[in-house]
């Protein structure tokens, strides 16, 4: 996948070390430690970034649950999520971020 932010890809050019170490890190997450399926993985992902207010995470991971077959009513259902646990103006933010990539 392409890099969607340029600060991602000038990272990965200054400390491709710490880089490598975080990318085998994801891939043991994600492909080793449990038996959840791509798509509830991304759409777990992407509600934990809209939680905490990690914008450029929250993008990436709307992409890569759209590419994981997760529909845009699964999406928003899962941004839905954050509104009782940690409010709605941080859903809205998150909402904001999905509603400007459609």
């Amino acid at each position: 996948m392409k890099d969607l932010h340029e600060m991602f890809t000038i990272f990965k050019k200054e400390f491709p070390a710490v880089h490598d170490a975080q990318e085998s890190l994801g891939e043991v997450i994600h492909g080793q430690a449990g038996p959840l399926p791509d798509k509830v993985r991304w759409l777990i992902k992407l509600a934990i970034s809209g939680a905490t207010g990690h914008q450029f995470a929250l993008e990436t991971h709307i992409t890569k649950a759209r590419e994981a077959g997760a529909t845009e009513d699964e999406i928003k259902q899962a941004l839905l999520m954050i509104v009782q646990t940690t409010g709605f103006p941080t859903f809205m933010e998150a909402y904001s971020t999905y509603y400007k990539m459609r």
